[in-house]
């Protein structure tokens, strides 16, 4: 029975490779592409964040090809090269993505003050999770592997946690992109198959993570009868 528990995570971790290889496709497609109003995503996010009346929210750029993200701890949006400096659809969708969180913040959205709030615990726990996980099932210790499974389950829940934040902040940044003037309604197409693409990526790593957490609770049921 557990061996046929790893057929379903396979082909979720299959998804997930999939899904990093699609935001990957879809991004670099629509990197040749550029906005019908000509903005970078820098200008797209300073314009988002100043029609929302975040002014003091600074703009960095950051090293790498798709480590955007907005820092609530410092209150800054950062974009990596490929979307500060550049006119394209996905440049400007991505910006906007993460300046959806920082309305989010503002906004006290409930699901990113839940995450916020989790995230102290859940840092520790996915770091010592692991280990309590592999030490109580190599020495049949198993109040310990409860306790790895239950730090685990933390996890998993902070990643489901995560997907109705990231889903909100698309769906933010499609409207007011919209709204104020930021795309036309055919650069929104191109907009709306990025940001579907990244969220994939989220969905197959909490889907991924689920099954894990079902399969080790699995074994830790069969092993303590």
């Amino acid at each position: 029975m557990y061996g046929a528990m790893f057929i379903p995570i396979i082909l979720a971790f299959g998804l997930s490779l999939w899904a990093q290889f699609r935001v990957k496709g879809t991004f670099n497609k629509y990197s040749e592409v550029p906005n019908t109003y000509g903005l970078t995503g820098r200008e797209a996010a300073r314009r988002m964040l100043d029609a929302n009346g975040l002014y003091d929210v600074p703009i960095e750029p950051v090293r790498g090809s798709l480590s955007d993200h907005y820092d609530p701890i410092k209150r800054v949006v950062r974009l990596s090269e490929p979307v500060y400096n550049e006119s394209s659809i996905s440049a400007v969708a991505v910006a906007c993505h993460e300046v959806g969180h920082a309305i989010q913040h503002k906004e006290s959205y409930p699901m990113l003050v839940i995450r916020h709030r989790m995230f102290p615990f859940v840092n520790f726990a996915s770091g010592v999770a692991p280990f309590m996980l592999l030490a109580g099932f190599l020495f049949g210790a198993f109040n310990l592997v409860g306790l790895g499974i239950v730090f685990f389950s933390a996890a998993v829940l902070f990643q489901l946690v995560t997907l109705p934040v990231e889903f909100d902040a698309s769906n933010r940044a499609r409207r007011i992109m919209i709204n104020n003037g930021l795309a036309t309604n055919q650069d929104e197409a191109g907009v709306a198959k990025v940001l579907n693409a990244a969220a994939l990526t989220y969905v197959a790593a909490a889907l991924v993570s689920l099954l894990e957490l079902i399969r080790l609770v699995l074994m830790f049921v069969g092993n303590r009868d």
